[in-house]
């Protein structure tokens, strides 16, 4: 698939359903249609909401434009020629985007036939060239400019492909994600809700919370095996921590502040390595004790506009697993490999075999010297070569204190999730003042590698749940298992098989309902519980238990006294 040529396409497309939109609904302006990952959307100013229908008769309109084969050209003007074209025919919006190019800018208007719009471009030749391999998806309210300051606006999203089948495919796909949707199968499942009192944040349920803790006992088992030691730091501290380390200025608008009834000022934490570094200078330490692996499972706070919020992936409150390594110039290289190799390893064990790795270097909005930054690049950049891992360029996506790796994740349906990080940081040791005393007997800066491997541990539930489609390994299912007596009258030994489970720390569950036990079985399989446990009066004679799988119809029969062994082997836990 020719990428350039397919954003064409997207491009033009965007053009021709705005394009659709006017002729069919004049009084509608058109503000910015840009391309976006697969595929393309606008917004529109509009006081009619637009329907599915009103959907349905655009896609329609597009394709008789595209029949139509209309030219596509443009013509490059000045400001004031701009001004006097878009102000004639009341479109305010573009008349904004005009005074927002710089000086130094040209300026272009490209035609659709005689329909034009404001545009960098480039575009196709002409209307025909788009195909038919497009359709629009969906309606929904976007802010001017992304700011909740300005007025709602309605954005169409669409999609559009080279070919029909390349077009199936992705619709495929996105049928196949709205039903692995980790916010349907949050309630689907009772793990967890969201509620406008609290926006941005997660009310878990008991289920849920157990899926949680399973993920953070998980990797403080591997960081435990790795060498770090786990610490915890406040959730609120002065405004003045936060001027030092930058966060303030950097990252401010993000962040919640409080003042307090002694006048000060303080702020919910939208990071860990300050706090961090806060442990690490507590005491003196020695290039003796370098590296030196601090953890931390730290709850962060950040402002998020409530139109971005989404599930568990997009949150106001989340949990990160992140690590500090403080180290010496010359143990950047050996800790960063280490740090990529138990990165690819646990992603392993969660069975995400395709993991791609960006490079960001520094971003427009930063801290530091330039002189600062080319070493910390340098730096990383030796160090991701040593892992002999392949990675691309993400030029200017680096963290405002230091560049970074990220680790792509691939899912079951094709879908890429940025979740792990890796970032070199010559900045807020040396603002913050930690400090090691060298073999020279001077004072000396560590390097601080920044290191997050879920990233925030409500997304990657989300993640999960999705990849897996709320099937979840054993070993890291909230319910292992359920019990399900067919009669009352196998309660007692139904008790005796959950007991015995319980007692090896086995997440079982009893379902002594007065249900039948097809009722039992339907509505347990609807929960995704990866065993069932039948039991009757021949089991009860037996000493022993009827066992199926999740998605199976084949049962197993196995003896009251192996049930413990059946069990610890398949939900161990895949760490040394």
């Amino acid at each position: 698939m020719d990428q350039t040529k397919l954003e064409l396409i997207r491009h033009d497309a965007a053009h021709v359903m705005a394009m659709s939109v006017q002729e069919l609904y004049p009084e509608t302006k058109v503000t910015i249609g840009p391309v976006i990952e697969n595929g393309f959307f606008y917004d529109f100013a509009r006081e009619t909401p637009f329907t599915e229908k009103d959907l349905e008769k655009i896609e329609k309109k597009m394709k008789e434009i595209v029949n139509r084969d209309v030219p596509v050209t443009f013509k490059i003007v000045t400001r004031e020629e701009a001004i006097e074209i878009f102000n004639k025919i009341g479109e305010n919006y573009k008349l904004e985007i005009i005074n927002s190019i710089p000086e130094n800018e040209e300026i272009k208007i490209y035609y659709h036939g005689e329909w034009f719009d404001l545009c960098r471009g480039p575009h196709l030749n002409s209307s025909g060239e788009i195909g038919k391999a497009f359709k629009l998806t969906k309606v929904a309210g976007a802010y001017w400019r992304g700011d909740s300051n300005n007025e709602m606006l309605q954005r169409i999203y669409g999609t559009a492909w080279e070919t029909q089948e390349d077009l199936d495919s992705y619709l495929t796909r996105l049928e196949e994600a709205e039903k692995r949707d980790h916010r349907k199968l949050g309630k689907e499942l009772d793990l967890f809700h969201f509620q406008e009192e609290a926006p941005g944040s997660v009310f878990w349920h008991p289920k849920g919370w157990s899926l949680f803790q399973n993920l953070i006992n998980y990797m403080r088992k591997r960081q435990d095996e790795a060498g770090y030691q786990e610490i915890n730091t406040p959730d609120i501290m002065d405004k003045s921590l936060w001027e030092l380390s930058g966060h303030l200025e950097k990252f401010g608008d993000n962040m919640y502040t409080t003042e307090a009834k002694e006048d000060k000022v303080y702020a919910l934490k939208p990071m860990n390595c300050p706090g961090c570094v806060q442990v690490y200078k507590w005491g003196m330490k020695s290039y003796r004790d370098l590296p030196l692996r601090i953890s931390e499972f730290g709850k962060v706070h950040r402002y998020e506009p409530s139109g971005a919020l989404h599930g568990l992936m997009r949150v106001r409150a989340f949990t990160q697993d992140d690590a500090h390594i403080f180290c010496t110039d010359e143990q950047v290289t050996e800790e960063s490999k280490i740090v990529c190799d138990l990165i690819l390893s646990i992603y392993k064990d969660f069975g995400f075999e395709e993991v791609s790795i960006k490079f960001s270097d520094r971003p427009e909005n930063r801290v530091g010297s330039d002189e600062i930054w080319d070493r910390s690049e340098l730096a990383l950049k030796k160090a991701v070569e040593a892992t002999g891992l392949e990675y691309t360029y993400n030029p200017g996506e680096g963290a405002f204190y230091g560049p970074k790796l990220e680790f792509v994740l691939r899912d079951a349906i094709g879908r890429d999730w940025q979740c792990g990080t890796l970032q070199v940081d010559l900045n807020m040791p040396e603002r913050l003042g930690g400090t090691f005393i060298g073999e020279d007997g001077q004072k000396h800066h560590p390097v601080m590698l920044h290191r997050a491997l879920f990233g925030s541990l409500e997304r990657f539930t989300g993640i999960l749940l999705e990849h897996y489609a709320g099937n979840l390994p054993l070993w890291l299912a909230p319910v292992q298992a359920v019990v399900a007596p067919i009669t009352s009258e196998i309660d007692s030994y139904a008790n005796e098989i959950y007991n015995q489970l319980k007692s090896s720390d086995i997440r079982v569950d009893l379902d002594t309902r007065n249900e039948k036990i097809n009722y039992k079985i339907r509505d347990n399989s609807l929960q995704k519980i990866p065993y069932m446990l039948i039991v009757g009066k021949q089991e009860q004679e037996n000493k022993s238990i009827s066992i199926r799988k999740f998605g199976s119809k084949d049962q197993e029969i196995i003896k009251f006294e192996n049930l413990t062994d059946f069990f610890e082997k398949k939900c161990m836990m895949p760490v040394n």
